[in-house]
């Protein structure tokens, strides 16, 4: 088995890994090490989240930094503020033993003088955000002609982020000499063209198959109607009392939505997503980071850098469009060794992504049904009992009490106390689950294809609509909904796939919801300007959808001054 002192590193650096409890590398670190800390070769490292790229380059590229000198020898770009934090952390704790040695993190949404200051006090090694390193260098204060190290992390994520013209800006301010590396998980085309253009015959380090995900993830969908997808994500995070997991969404909107939501109906809840401010967003990390918050409702983009070692879930409210974001989300869960749980919550009308993403992880993911109010009561109350078996008893501290607690309950058994307690806990939660029922939407079997039931049932139940406003009304489907809402403002109109053309907007409709919206629709007009639509022109089932799922045309924006008094057990909240 190799260890770290196995390889030519500094005491100093052994020392403090010691500290922090790491003796044996990765298989990227081990695979990387000596490569980095003895040639001057440019590397590509393909490896999954989680598996520890940052100490794969950090510690090599510590063992050659000269502290003495106080130029930037080595700056690291990462996608994200939280990452470029995280990496920073890890640094310091690397070479808490260094004498002289500084790094810094420099990233936007916080103040570029307090960073030009710091860049005064000569740190060897920076790691920023692609847009705050260019300006500094714009400005003069980020000197990087003399670096040997430049590391691009998470590669694909920034190119998804839209940096690729920031990254080639800075690429081509660096020095031909310097080492580049490159660490991945995976290896789209955008970045084998970085590699092409500014890395000078890279070696290519892969470990495990690229693309693929992580082999301690086990990957399960549920598919459900739309209508019921906020209800399953309840029961589905009901089932699982310990949970510590994301939900992912596609939209800002929906991320927020489905964060105030679970909040109403008690769940420890909160929002991350792109129109939060730094300190919203920092505030949200701390609170998730710590576990002060059991769910973290996010977008792609808002969770990319964050480092849990320990989430027990990734849930997908929503598929992405791109397989290999799915990969990205999942990877979130199963990190240092332990187990993790990806689930999906798909319709009908997705389940072909399923075997897109079977494809790209190269691995199953299992049809699960969404369990009963019975289970679900079950895992809770196991949960509860395993709890209190667990509860310290501190004898001094409750001593003066006793007397009172036995002659309070003289009368009962102890099986007739414990039942009081339960039922005290417990009996709203029972009440709510009586009144669910199955959620999971209904499959053929045998032979018949799962889609090609969905594409029947699709049709069955939604009709399309034409109105005669697009684009250039500035038609969106927010616009629409909101629109809708105004229209029928006591129904709630179940909307299917919407597609905006220039001057029109084709939008689907339940079936059984169209002679009220049509009626709607004859009385209204649109910024002045008189509808007209036309009914059932043609299906736009196998469009592109705006969405991921049937909008409600009333999304969950308040609880109508109901409240939750237990968790999990709130009101049926339509999203």
């Amino acid at each position: 088995m190799t260890a770290f002192s196995d390889f030519n590193l500094k005491p100093t650096i052994l020392r403090a890994l010691e500290d922090l409890g790491f003796k044996e590398p990765t298989p990227i670190q081990e695979a990387t090490l000596d490569k980095i800390s003895n040639t001057d070769r440019d590397i590509i490292a393909l490896a999954q989240t989680g598996t520890g790229k940052t100490a794969a380059f950090s510690l090599p590229i510590l063992d050659n930094i000269d502290a003495s000198n106080p130029e930037v020898q080595a700056f690291i770009l990462s996608p994200t503020r939280e990452l470029a934090n995280q990496i920073t952390k890890d640094i310091e704790n690397f070479s808490k033993y260094e004498h002289d040695f500084r790094v810094l993190s420099v990233y936007g949404g916080a103040s570029v003088r307090d960073q030009i200051q710091a860049l005064r006090r000569n740190p060897q090694i920076v790691v920023g955000t692609p847009g705050r390193v260019l300006d500094l260098i714009q400005k003069g204060k980020l000197k990087v002609h003399n670096i040997k190290y430049l590391v691009l992390d998470e590669a694909d994520e920034m190119l998804s982020m839209g940096f690729k013209d920031d990254l080639d800006a800075i690429l081509e301010t660096t020095p031909r000499e310097r080492q580049t590396l490159l660490f991945s998980a995976t290896m789209p085309e955008g970045v084998s063209s970085i590699a092409k253009n500014y890395m000078k015959n890279p070696e290519t380090i892969s470990v495990g198959k690229v693309n693929t995900s992580n082999k301690n993830i086990e990957h399960g969908y549920y598919v459900v109607e739309g209508s019921d997808r906020y209800t399953s994500l309840k029961m589905l995070v009901d089932s699982n009392p310990d949970i510590y997991g994301i939900i992912f969404c596609k939209t800002k909107l929906d991320t927020q939505e489905i964060a105030d939501a679970l909040g109403r109906d008690g769940y420890n809840a909160d929002a991350l997503h792109g129109d939060l401010v730094q300190s919203q967003r920092d505030f949200v990390m701390s609170k998730f980071k710590s576990g002060q918050l059991q769910l973290l409702v996010a977008t792609d983009v808002a969770a990319r850098g964050l480092d849990v070692n320990n989430l027990t879930h990734v849930i997908n409210y929503s598929l992405p469009d791109d397989p290999e974001v799915y990969i990205h989300r999942t990877g979130r869960t199963g990190r240092a060794g332990k187990q993790g749980i990806a689930l999906s919550i798909l319709t009908k009308k997705e389940l072909g992504k399923i075997r897109q993403i079977e494809r790209q992880i190269n691995m199953p993911v299992t049809y699960m049904r969404v369990p009963d109010g019975e289970s679900i009561c079950n895992a809770q109350l196991m949960s509860l009992i395993e709890k209190v078996k667990a509860t310290p008893v501190d004898e001094e501290t409750i001593a003066p009490f006793v007397t009172a607690i036995e002659k309070g309950f003289q009368n009962m058994d102890a099986l007739t106390i414990i039942k009081k307690f339960i039922s005290t806990e417990f009996n709203r939660f029972i009440e709510y689950y009586q009144g669910v029922g199955d959620v999971n939407a209904r499959l053929e079997s045998g032979k018949t294809s799962k889609l090609k039931e969905h594409a029947g049932n699709h049709k069955n139940e939604f009709s399309t609509l034409i109105l005669n406003h697009g684009k250039q009304s500035n038609m969106n489907p927010k616009s629409l909904l909101s629109f809708i809402n105004n229209l029928t403002p006591n129904k709630k109109i179940i909307v299917g796939h919407i597609s905006i053309e220039s001057d029109q907007t084709i939008f689907e409709v339940r079936r059984d919801q169209v002679d009220s919206l049509q009626q709607g629709l004859r009385m209204s007009n649109y910024k002045g300007v008189t509808l007209t639509f036309k009914s059932e022109p043609k299906t736009i089932s196998n469009r592109q959808p705006k969405g991921d799922r049937p909008y409600v045309g009333h999304a969950p924006k308040k609880d109508n001054g109901r409240k939750q008094h237990r968790k999990g057990a709130g009101k049926r909240t339509r999203i």
